[in-house]
């Protein structure tokens, strides 16, 4: 552990500062597979580097507008990350290309001066064909989480497939290919994490059960730079989950009371579940009452007095 001020113990508005050391770990990811070089894909799911003079916006597009401000946050974590989830094209001519989807992160990257972009090519309407490429495209070994929950979502989206279709389409529960959409869910930068090995799936799926996108960045800082396991994390952010139900505990506590008292009960009871009591008089003397359910509750809050020694 390289930083322990940033241990069990600190409350959320701490934990919402930066975490250093993470950033400087994190590289862009890059595309390794052939550019297009006016050749065709072995595979309608391989990933091709195109020349951004080469593609042009759909005419179809729905949508007319985009956020600056928003264009101007995604490419400038494109900057910092790569492309995480690239383009998709369809062939016009030998040397053009139309966007089927992704004119946002296309614009982006134009944003980011980025010369070649990462995108799939569909040269024919053949919708059984392209299913199939994707299929297989899913079924290698070598694909890291992320790659599996796009190739998921494209299958859905070009393919016009329910979750429970595709799951019957790729052999795997409705429940595997429904948590590994959400994977998608997840910050861009934890995403980018996961796609590079810096943090597992099992820290990403704990980081699922946070709402929180800036919560869950923060966490993901800190597994890469204080080496946290994956029971690690689930046990910090049991703590945060835990945080409405002590806010509510705490709400009950005397009114009299001084609010250093009360951040003393609020504090605390991000460690015990059971309901922490504490009485107080007029000379400042008192009494607290700590319940816990469990040794591992105990042993778990000693582990976090013995860290801020």
């Amino acid at each position: 552990m390289t930083n322990k001020q940033h241990g069990l113990g600190r409350g959320l508005s701490s934990l919402m500062g930066s975490v250093p050391g993470a950033d400087q770990l994190r590289k862009p990811v890059g595309y390794i597979n052939k550019e297009i070089a006016g050749a065709h894909p072995a595979s309608e799911a391989d990933i091709l580097r195109i020349p951004v003079d080469m593609i042009e916006a759909n005419p179809f597009q729905p949508r007319v507008s985009f956020d600056q401000e928003s264009l101007e946050e995604l490419s400038n974590s494109i900057k910092t990350l790569g492309l995480i989830q690239p383009i998709t094209v369809r062939r016009v001519s030998p040397s053009r290309y139309q966007i089927i989807s992704g004119e946002r992160r296309y614009r982006a990257c134009r944003m980011a001066g980025m010369t070649m972009i990462p995108a799939y090519v569909r040269d024919a309407n053949d919708q059984g064909m392209l299913e199939m490429a994707i299929v297989e495209n899913i079924q290698r070994e070598d694909l890291d989480p992320v790659e599996v929950a796009m190739s998921y979502q494209r299958l859905m989206d070009e393919c016009s497939l329910t979750q429970e279709q595709m799951a019957d389409r790729v052999g795997k529960k409705r429940a595997t290919v429904a948590n590994t959409l959400r994977l998608l869910k997840l910050p861009v930068k934890v995403q980018h994490d996961l796609k590079v090995g810096l943090i597992s799936s099992g820290h990403a799926k704990a980081l699922l059960s946070l709402e929180d996108s800036r919560l869950q960045e923060q966490l993901c800082d800190m597994v890469i730079t204080e080496g946290l396991s994956v029971r690690d994390l689930e046990a910090l952010v049991r703590k945060y989950r835990e945080g409405d139900s002590v806010k509510a505990r705490s709400a009950t506590a005397p009114a009299d009371l001084p609010e250093q008292y009360n951040r003393i009960l609020s504090c605390m009871g991000r460690y015990f579940s059971k309901d922490i009591s504490l009485r107080r008089d007029a000379t400042g003397k008192g009494t607290m009452t700590v319940r816990f359910s469990s040794d591992e509750e105990m042993a778990g809050f000693l582990q976090v007095l013995e860290k801020s020694l």
